[in-house]
């Protein structure tokens, strides 16, 4: 196997299933805020920018 046609591979590689993993990957990172189990933590994250707040 030759260095060019290794170098094809790997680019059809990357062309084909790379975007398909990137697409999974971001697809997972956007929609994990809105699994089932995080409506709590999400609400403690929102207000914990008024946690040291004080109305004095």
């Amino acid at each position: 196997m030759s260095a060019h046609s290794t170098y094809d591979m790997l680019r059809h590689l990357a062309d084909s299933w790379g975007l398909v993993v990137m697409t999974g990957i971001f697809l997972g990172l956007a929609l994990w805020p809105f699994r089932p189990g995080a409506k709590d933590l999400n609400q403690e994250v929102a207000n914990s920018i008024f946690k040291d707040e004080s109305d004095v």
